[in-house]
């Protein structure tokens, strides 16, 4: 007899957070801290979302999600998890570039790049402050109309060189581009450039452990291989989610879902005023991504000196359409030295990330797609190989996610590993006005992408949810 995932769960609850990525994670946490009755329904077997972790044979723990982000993030955990969560919370020390244009190793942190771009790239110290001081006082509330490409015309014309250092590891945290807003680049820039980059040293098998303790801790009711399948809503409020063929009632829906997949699949374009249903369709799904995990064999050790984060290309320019082509140019090399994951096995290993689109890899046949996994696969080890010489030899475990990968397990729409463009913040923060009670929690806007901006948001959601419980009364059971 097939296990009952539900077996034991309330009929009603006052919220339920669809989804346990980071966002979801943390609304079910801050709610139930709150002393709210919540119930998280995760459809994969394991919490996390993007980030969450894979086994392989030979004891080798893979990380998923993108290895790297601001040091809010340490401020996040301590204040809406714990101090054990963010007292592993580490700075990265050796950021590396590796292009046709230039070759440097960098803290990542505005006292660096200030250094860099004053020595190496001669510019005026009284531009550089003033290109970190225009970033820095960026807010959502901004004009939207000045693009990332003019703010960067605006400081450093015709500095192709100076675009791609500047550029290349944001694209690789959020998968923004030359087009996006400026606002979009310089609040997830800055947050970067106030102290540089960090990891969570542990891996996220440790991380998401410490979080469902905590979770459970604060009364938050998790449940995994349990998937929504359907929001309800009854005169213009939420009346519960109908999961594995059981309704459940609740006052409020926080979805940690994709938000076209919110809207659409779970609730219907009919409960949603019509120019609200025209913004949702013309939200656009940012780009997926493409990931090459390699083990490294026992006892093999890579040198530190390789870096942690290492930005290398081939392609003489820095340009959007060269970071999304098949033929890959541009890839992000992550290296896990024992200090990352410190499980006594002294391991090394290595992940390559590069952007994709989905479009390039949804329509392939088994054998057109197993094809292509092998040449990724291939083309990032000879890529590799300049780093780490006789990489192949040193290599015991090598395998490939493209965006088909993410969209099967997260059910991201279109595998988008970066949520929607800018402009699905707007959307995302007005389903309350819409529907009573409906929220949504995710990677939208690019500036809420990410692990911090994921967490972020879920802090902002959550807060608001809190309010609505506290002014509105039970409803009538149906």
């Amino acid at each position: 007899m097939p296990k009952d995932f539900l077996a034991g769960v309330q009929s009603e609850y006052d919220v339920v957070v669809i989804g346990s990525g980071l966002a979801g994670m943390t609304s079910a946490n801050i709610l139930g801290r709150a002393g709210h009755r919540v119930l998280l329904l995760e459809q994969h077997y394991k919490l996390g979302g993007l980030a969450t972790w894979f086994k392989r044979p030979g004891g080798h723990t893979f990380d998923i999600s993108l290895h790297g982000f601001p040091y809010g993030m340490l401020k996040s955990c301590k204040r809406y998890w714990n101090d054990d969560i963010a007292s592993n919370i580490v700075q990265l020390n050796n950021i590396r570039f590796d292009n046709p244009m230039f070759s440097l190793t960098t803290t990542y942190n505005r006292e660096d790049f200030t250094a860099l771009l004053e020595s190496h790239f001669k510019i005026p110290r009284e531009t550089i402050v003033q290109f970190f001081d225009t970033a820095r006082g960026m807010n959502f509330y901004d004009d939207q109309s000045l693009s990332t490409r003019e703010l960067f015309h605006k400081f450093f014309p015709g500095r192709e060189d100076i675009v791609r250092l500047l550029m290349e590891p944001i694209t690789y945290a959020n998968g923004s581009t030359l087009e996006d807003p400026a606002i979009t680049y310089g609040i997830v820039f800055s947050n970067f450039m106030a102290k540089g980059v960090f990891i969570y040293e542990g891996g996220t098998d440790d991380l998401v452990s410490k979080m469902q303790a905590e979770m459970t801790r604060n009364g938050v009711d998790s449940r995994i291989k349990c998937d929504v399948s359907k929001i309800l809503v009854q005169n213009g409020k939420v009346r519960g989610v109908e999961v594995n063929g059981k309704q459940i009632r609740c006052r409020a829906v926080v979805s940690n879902s994709n938000l076209r997949a919110t809207i659409f699949n779970l609730v219907g374009q009919d409960h949603f005023d019509p120019k609200f249903v025209q913004d949702a369709q013309a939200v656009r799904l940012n780009n997926s991504s493409t990931q090459v995990y390699m083990a490294i064999k026992p006892g093999v050790e890579i040198p530190e000196s390789t870096g942690d984060l290492l930005f290398c290309s081939t392609a003489n320019a820095f340009r959007t359409d060269l970071l999304l082509d098949r033929n890959i140019t541009s890839r992000t090399f992550s290296f896990y030295y024992p200090r990352t994951r410190p499980d006594g096995k002294q391991r090394h290993a290595i992940v390559s990330s590069t952007n994709a689109n989905w479009s390039d890899w949804a329509d392939l046949d088994q054998q057109a797609y197993q094809e292509s996994k092998k040449d990724l696969i291939e083309t990032t080890l000879d890529a590799l190989e300049k780093y780490v010489p006789n990489c192949r030899e040193k290599i015991e475990w090598v395998e490939a996610a493209t965006p088909r990968t993410f969209h099967h397990y997260t059910k991201h729409v279109s595998g988008a590993s970066f949520g929607t463009k800018f402009e699905g913040l707007g959307v995302s923060r007005g389903l309350p006005q819409q529907i009573q009670g409906l929220y949504h929690a995710g990677s939208v806007g690019i500036i809420m992408s990410g692990w911090l901006g994921a967490i972020n948001y879920g802090v902002i959601v959550s807060n608001e949810v809190d309010q609505m419980l506290s002014k509105t009364a039970l409803p009538t059971p149906s």
